[in-house]
C-alpha cells in the first residue's frame, strides 16, 4: 500500500465517522481531519511523480598557499 493509499483510506474512515457523529463540534473536527488527509494524499501523489536526484556540491578548489 502506497502512502497515498494510506492517506485516502484514513480520510475515508474519518469522513465516514463524521457522517455518523451527532455532536456538531466533533463532526466538524472529523471533517477537517478527513480533508487534511485528502490533502496529504494529493501531496503524496505529486511526490511520487517527482524524480528527485541528489547532486553533491562541487568540491572547492584549494587556495594557493601564501608565501611569508
Amino acid at each position: 500500500m502506497t502512502s497515498q493509499d494510506s492517506y485516502l483510506f484514513r480520510a475515508a474512515e474519518l469522513l465516514a465517522k463524521a457522517e455518523s457523529e451527532s455532536d456538531q463540534e466533533k463532526r466538524t473536527e472529523l471533517e477537517n481531519l478527513g480533508r487534511a488527509f485528502l490533502r496529504l494524499a494529493e501531496q503524496a501523489r505529486r511526490n511520487s511523480e517527482t524524480d528527485v536526484t541528489y547532486e553533491p556540491p562541487s568540491p572547492k578548489l584549494s587556495e594557493p598557499e601564501k608565501e611569508p
